[in-house]
């Protein structure tokens, strides 16, 4: 147990940090699982910007690494380029 107030904060914030974490991070997986599963060209071109930018803000505030998300973004981008 946390000796220190300073301690009881940061213990505080990291527990409300770790479930937006988790909430954003599972909620961008979610829309990658998605948007992988699309067969339309249409659709997965439209839905591309909205992830990338969910990608881009889970870089943003460190939750995944910045390399990462670009990897997960070139692999998006390739798979729609494959469509038909």
């Amino acid at each position: 147990m946390a000796n220190h107030k300073s301690a009881e904060k940061r213990i505080r914030q990291t527990k409300v940090r770790r479930l937006s974490n988790r909430y954003v991070s599972r909620t961008t997986r979610n829309s990658v699982r998605d948007l992988r599963a699309l067969t339309s060209k249409e659709e997965a071109a439209k839905m591309y910007p909205e992830v990338c930018s969910m990608l881009d803000k889970l870089a943003k505030k460190k939750v995944i690494h910045q390399n990462k998300a670009n990897n997960l973004k070139s692999k998006l981008a390739a798979h729609i380029s494959k469509l038909s």
